[in-house]
Parts: structure tokens; C-alpha cells; sequence
């Protein structure tokens, strides 16, 4: 069997597919799931696919599209470091490789950075955006900074280890119960080159001058307790993009997506599912958010 139809053998079950694909020189470690409207999903620096698994019960409807980035998980190391330019290329072919031409993009932490990217150059295979606990790179309002140097040390991430520095490291919930961690698949890069691999990529990136020609419908979700990424910086995203709306869950740390999925997935999901043709009075962010609250409280 080929490379493709292993890719898309089963797709169209609801059971979680993995599959070992190569491409342009990676060998990468695909997962899909569900079926309905296409969402690609971005995962942070160090986290594989596993780490979706707590979210996807709030994605029913949706086919999500995940995969190791290059040096983490099953999926190898490139030859030589990647940027944000061909990481945000690299989702695009797997895009083209599944044969969807455009697909609901969601990207968590680093991988928020990757789907900005990935808007701003690939505008056309993107349909609506979510950017979670994110940032827009260089200038962004630095946050705690015991936090973010625990969170770019890849020793911060080995066993045990982890689990002392959740809480101080990532905020929100894993405060009161660090031991979380250790079930949300965040994994010590297996050498320094691999972690150097990862960082390289935020290395003199910002998308704080191109922000505004972002058209697509974009939620954005930060928690009000995110050491490493704070709260203010997603307010200036909100403002930023001009068809964007910001939820906020209070007392939610950086990894508030998978920690507590229950709190945001209802919201993501919903954001998705909303036909922008259902109401063509446009509406004010306010109004956007309010509408969005109460959608949620259902």
C-alpha cells in the first residue's frame, strides 16, 4: 500500500488513525480522526499527537489533522533546522497530500505561531482560525521570567521533573494539580539538536507587522493565569486582526486547551460550527464575544 492510501486508509471511521508517512525527506507521524468539515491542528514545542486525545470528545464533527512536528514524537528530524515559513508549508502539503483544498486551522503555543504563519502566506487553505495561549513572536510583553526560561530548558520536561515545575511553569490549573502533566504528553526533546531544532524557528520571528491582513474569521483563546505568554499580548492579537473575537477563561494557565478541555472545547467547537452567512449585520468584537459566551453556556 502507498504512502497516500495508508494516509487515507480508514479515514472515515471515528476511531483515531496513526500513520507513518514520508514526506520531502521526513518520515512524519500523522494522526486523523472524525469525520466532517477538515481541522488541522498545531501542536506546542514539545508535544506530539497524543496530546489532542482530551480535546478531540469536543471536536465531533470535525476530521482533524495532526501531526509530530519534525524532531518530536515519531516524526525525524529534518537535515537541517526549519522555519516558520516551511513549517507553515509543510501543513499546506500535508493539506494537498489528503487532497483538502482548504481546512479550519487551530494552533496551541508554538503551534499558534506556525498557523499565523500559515494564514498570512497560505490564506487560501485556511477557513477560520484558532490561536491559543499564543504569541505574535518578537516585542510581545514578556511574562513570568522564571517561567519562560523553565519552559525553553528542555531538561523542565523529564519525568518527574515536569511534574515539580507544572504549576510555576504553565499556570491555571496545573497549580493545584501539577501531577496533570504527566498525562498531556509534553516529552523531553531527545537531544539538545532537537531542541535547538524547535526553537530555531522563533529565532527573529514576529507577526506583529502583518497581524491586519489576517481576514479569516479568528478566535482566540488565552487564559488569565499564562506565565509564559500573558494575557495582554492576546489582547493586542485581538486587536490586531480585524476579524478576530478574544475568550478568556479566567484562572486558565498556558496548557488550559488540553487541561481543561471541558472549558474550551465547547467554545472552539462552536466558533467553528457558526455560519458566518447566518447573520450579515455585522457585528461589533463585543457583540462577537458576548454571542460567543452565551453559545457556549448551552
Amino acid at each position: 500500500m502507498s504512502d497516500i492510501s495508508k494516509l487515507l486508509h480508514g479515514i472515515a471511521t471515528p476511531e483515531v488513525q496513526h500513520e507513518q508517512i514520508h514526506l520531502r525527506g521526513l518520515n512524519l507521524h500523522v494522526q486523523l480522526w472524525g469525520e466532517g468539515p477538515p481541522l488541522l491542528l498545531y501542536s506546542g514545542i514539545f508535544a506530539d499527537v497524543h496530546l489532542w486525545e482530551t480535546l478531540l470528545p469536543y471536536l465531533q464533527g470535525f476530521r482533524t489533522i495532526a501531526f509530530d512536528p519534525p524532531g518530536v514524537g515519531k516524526s525525524s528530524l529534518p537535515r537541517i533546522p526549519m522555519n516558520m515559513f516551511t513549517l507553515a508549508e509543510l501543513g499546506t502539503t500535508v493539506l494537498d497530500l489528503l487532497g483538502v483544498e482548504k481546512a479550519h486551522v487551530l494552533g496551541a503555543s508554538f503551534g499558534g505561531a506556525v498557523a499565523q504563519q500559515m494564514a498570512f502566506l497560505h490564506p487560501r487553505y485556511v477557513d477560520k482560525l484558532v490561536l491559543v495561549s499564543t504569541s505574535f513572536g518578537g516585542f510581545a510583553i514578556p511574562g513570568d521570567i522564571r517561567a519562560f526560561a523553565h519552559f525553553c530548558n528542555p531538561n523542565s520536561y523529564k519525568p518527574g521533573q515536569a511534574e515539580r515545575l507544572a504549576g510555576p511553569m504553565f499556570g491555571g490549573r496545573l497549580r493545584e494539580e501539577p501531577e496533570l502533566i504527566n498525562t498531556l504528553h509534553m516529552s523531553k526533546p531527545k537531544s539538545l539538536r532537537h531542541a535547538a531544532f524547535r526553537y530555531v524557528p522563533l529565532w527573529g520571528w514576529t507577526s506583529l507587522p502583518w497581524l491586519w491582513a489576517i481576514k479569516h474569521e479568528t478566535l482566540i483563546v488565552a487564559g488569565d493565569d499564562d506565565p509564559v505568554t500573558p494575557l495582554i499580548n492576546h489582547r493586542i492579537i485581538d486587536k490586531m486582526i480585524p476579524n478576530s473575537r478574544l475568550h478568556v477563561v479566567p484562572g486558565g494557565g498556558h496548557l488550559v486547551l488540553m487541561d481543561s478541555p471541558e472549558r474550551v472545547g465547547p467554545v472552539v467547537a462552536e466558533f467553528l460550527r457558526e455560519d458566518s452567512a447566518a447573520d450579515a449585520r455585522p457585528k461589533s468584537k463585543r457583540e462577537k464575544v458576548v454571542q460567543l459566551a452565551s453559545r457556549a453556556k448551552r
